[in-house]
């Protein structure tokens, strides 16, 4: 018995004779054990570096992204967020935007006029520009969305901290209320990036540059925000139909597989039917939004383009009294697609690079703390 204990503590075996001077040096054996467990790395602890050779300070047994991630402040939660967040945005928005582009051209005001279906917006698109015609405008999207994406993620992971900060308050609303604040901050970089890759998408001839000189030649400054209240009034049900489903999703699937994170399979179907939901219910907000943005003031470049809108209301009655209510679900059937893509690959590149950039900042933390400690010791 006693061969057994100490070969599994790693102690010499104790001879019979020697047992009662081993009892009454235990307190030497109690040393000796707390020396072993803290040069060693007990079999049940995950360690960030499994190489023996690397200095003991880097085998100390390292927390779950889950647990550490609550020592953080709340400005280091949103940082981390904005950095998987901006990474995220360029990564989807390059993927999805062909189908963005078919969207666009089937809500485009005369579009029943000149597509059939969403194929027929395909083959014509393909025949008159090629494979480059789906991609107008993606030098605006890949700056825009990294800058939006980056401030939407950052947000929404500020508004989680903070509001949990607060006991009272209910924690089923933090989601919603964390997407709202996102929302509304992000839309500010989102909507002139959308005008100018809508403006291209419509027909508009030009680089992205070219296009936002026209803008503010003919428009001002506040050319830029045309259509800012219907991409709010889109985006913030959108957004928070979607971040809220993502996490009610995401906390049921945690509880129910009891681990600290997604796993990629995961987050790509929880994005998915997350992304759905939300389209599926605020695509007539995205035609207005749409129309409003794809007019244009002075020389029109298109004659799709040329027709004139007043405001939010005005638009809504205009294709109602027009086209019926059919006219507010123009292009559901690829928004809905393009959304479900969208937000399966986004949330599944969030969640990927923020766990990525979340480990390497507290690997980064706790080894320049360990030599911090050790230079004062």
């Amino acid at each position: 018995m006693e061969a057994r204990v100490s070969s599994s503590l790693g102690l010499p075996s104790p001879k019979p004779h020697q047992l009662s001077t081993t009892l009454t040096e235990f307190p030497s054996l109690l040393n000796h054990f707390t020396t072993l467990t803290h040069t060693h790395v007990l079999p049940f602890a995950s360690t960030s570096n499994s190489n023996p050779t690397r200095p003991n300070k880097l085998l100390r047994p390292t927390p779950k992204p889950q647990s550490l991630i609550k020592t953080l402040s709340v400005l280091e939660r949103a940082l981390i967020g904005a950095a998987g967040g901006g990474i995220a945005g360029a990564f989807t928005y390059v993927c999805l935007h062909p189908l963005d582009t078919i969207k666009t051209k089937m809500q485009t005001k005369g579009a029943s006029q000149i597509y059939k279906n969403t194929l027929d917006a395909v083959v014509k698109t393909f025949q008159s520009k090629g494979i480059l015609g789906f991609y107008s405008g993606v030098s605006a999207v890949i700056v825009g969305s990294t800058a939006s994406s980056a401030v939407y993620f950052g947000t929404c992971e500020f508004g989680k901290s903070f509001l949990s900060k607060f006991e009272n308050f209910p924690a089923v609303l933090i989601p919603p209320c964390a997407g709202a604040m996102g929302n509304v901050v992000s839309s500010a970089i989102m909507v002139p990036k959308e005008l100018i890759t809508q403006r291209m998408q419509a027909g508009a001839k030009g680089r992205s540059w070219e296009v936002l000189v026209n803008i503010l030649k003919n428009d001002g400054v506040m050319g830029l925000y045309a259509g800012y209240s219907a991409t709010l009034l889109r985006n913030l049900p959108a957004g928070v139909l979607s971040y809220s489903s993502f996490e009610y999703l995401k906390a049921g699937v945690l509880r129910r597989s009891e681990k600290s994170h997604l796993e990629p399979i995961q987050s790509v179907f929880c994005g998915a039917l997350a992304g759905a939901i939300s389209a599926s219910i605020t695509t007539p907000l995205d035609v207005v939004k749409t129309r409003l943005m794809t007019q244009v003031r002075g020389e029109g470049v298109s004659k799709v383009a040329a027709v004139m809108y007043d405001g939010v209301s005005a638009t809504v009655k205009q294709i109602l009294r027009e086209e019926g209510w059919i006219g507010l679900t123009r292009g559901m059937g690829p928004r809905v697609l393009h959304s479900a893509c969208f937000s399966a690959l986004g949330y599944f590149a969030f969640e990927t690079a923020r766990l990525s950039v979340l480990q390497q900042y507290l690997r980064r933390k706790e080894l320049s703390e360990a030599e911090i400690s050790v230079s004062a010791g």
